[in-house]
């Protein structure tokens, strides 16, 4: 149940009440109550707890508590997806609000999630964890407290492993028995195996919301200005990255709204491969040839930069290594550094210490507003404990406008119309150099049924307990 509140100033907000069911309880028996939601909005609102969807929770004003069971979130804003919580993941307060409340600053890094990983107290879904060996793998088993369908499987093990052709080669081993389309194969491998072993696995392929990118450093001197960022992008043949790579599967990206939303824009122009554009953009900016081709500035500094991404992903390697090959040729060289994900994520991407760019990609839902990536509230710092996912710096005072519009327009033409205003605005200011919308590629048994790939940022394990064995 919702109800539109007026707020001060003749604001306007929603109250949205919830019922918890009946049989959702943690793995240790403990009911899933009201007093986790309160709790769990504490911790998301805390000004140091460091959570990347931080806005979520401060819009919250109030959580009001009916029984046990039954609550009401307080919103100062009435947004098009009022009812929509899917952020809102609950917390066990009986486990975690000791360590909170003890120390919200350090509660990030010694959460029982990481510290006492097998308490089966954390969980309230079909699996809990039982065992996790550190760099090696996690089994997952039954929650006997799960009041929904009941999993077929008796155990679950989820290992790790940090690079493509390791991946492949435990599942042709026996070492693994699948591999998720999310964060498997890259879709060049996929379609080689499926040519070499169709014949003993289920080959699912499918295009996604999967934003694949180069989110830029707007503090470096350099790619702070536009005409070189634009200069980059028109320097990228990224059609010709697609076939030779990928078949032609990757759609090319001119925003980070993809071609399967309906609030894609399909009549804005797109930036075609133009080195020669490019070279006068740089000619403009004040790089010319220099010696070996690398372009300098009148100081005698050559136009170098550094692009980080994820080591073992064959696929993000291969695009960066044509990309340095292709930027060279209008005078921009490339130094290519790789770094595991959990450096990368856990440390350079998320405390902006990358010097100029980052590749990697977003998971997305279907009309995401990109608050969190692109609202200039959202850089993170260490003011804010590195919370945001803003972390190219981007502040423009004109998207944040049409980010706040967008958010609270119910009209959907109108909500259209923002849509279109954002990603013109995204492709004329190139905060993030655009490059594909990725299919992913997932390799199954043939035996298992039952997972059905999203294609969006909520991933197919999340129905597990539908994955049979037949």
């Amino acid at each position: 149940m919702a109800k539109v509140e007026t707020l001060a100033g003749g604001k306007r907000g929603i109250a949205a009440t919830y019922t918890l069911r009946a049989d959702a309880r943690w793995a240790d028996g403990k009911p899933v109550t009201s007093d986790d939601v309160v709790f769990s909005w504490e911790v998301g609102r805390h000004p140091q707890s460091g959570v990347a969807a931080a806005e979520l929770f401060r819009r919250i004003t109030r959580v009001e508590v009916k029984d046990a069971r039954t609550f009401t979130l307080h919103v100062d804003k009435l947004t098009f997806d009022y009812n929509a919580i899917n952020d809102l993941r609950l917390l066990p307060a009986h486990i975690e609000g000791p360590r909170f409340k003890s120390a919200p600053a350090e509660y990030r890094n010694r959460t029982a999630y990481d510290q006492d990983s097998t308490n089966p107290g954390l969980y309230n879904g079909p699996y809990r964890i039982t065992s996790v060996v550190q760099g090696s793998h996690v089994v997952l088993e039954p929650n006997a407290h799960w009041g929904g369908a009941k999993p077929a499987f008796r155990r679950i093990v989820v290992k790790a492993i940090e690079n493509t052709a390791s991946l492949e080669a435990n599942l042709l081993s026996g070492g693994i028995d699948m591999i998720a389309g999310e964060l498997g194969l890259p879709l060049e491998q996929s379609l080689a195996f499926e040519k070499r072993h169709g014949a003993r696995f289920a080959v699912i392929t499918k295009p996604s919301l999967t934003y694949e990118h180069l989110d830029i450093n707007l503090g470096s001197p350099i790619l702070a200005v536009p005409e070189i960022r634009r200069a980059l992008l028109l320097g990228l043949d990224r059609e010709t990255i697609s076939r030779q790579l990928f078949e032609g599967r990757q759609i090319v990206a001119e925003s980070l709204v993809p071609p399967l939303d309906w609030v894609f824009a399909a009549d804005l122009p797109k930036a075609t491969f133009d080195p020669a554009r490019a070279a006068v953009l740089l000619d403009q900016a004040g790089w010319k040839p220099g010696p070996g081709g690398i372009r300098v500035n009148a100081k005698g500094e050559r136009l170098s930069l550094e692009l980080v991404t994820t080591a073992g992903n064959r696929s993000r390697e291969l695009v960066a290594q044509v990309m340095q090959s292709q930027w060279k040729k209008i005078g921009v060289e490339l130094r290519l550094k790789t770094e595991p994900p959990r450096v990368l994520f856990g440390d350079t991407v998320t405390r902006r210490k990358f010097p100029h760019m980052a590749l990697f990609a977003w998971y997305s839902a279907p009309e995401s507003v990109p608050r969190s990536m692109l609202h200039s509230s959202m850089i993170p710092n260490g003011a804010n404990n590195w919370s945001g996912q803003n972390y190219t710096g981007y502040a423009s005072p004109a998207m944040d406008r049409l980010i706040d519009a967008v958010e609270v327009e119910p009209d959907k033409d109108k909500r259209r119309l923002l849509w279109r205003e954002i990603q013109a605005l995204y492709a004329a200011d190139l905060p993030a150099l655009p490059l594909f919308f990725r299919s992913d590629s997932f390799i199954l048994p043939k035996g298992l049924k039952g997972l059905e790939p999203t294609g969006h940022q909520d991933p197919s394990p999340y129905w597990v307990e539908n994955w049979r064995w037949e």
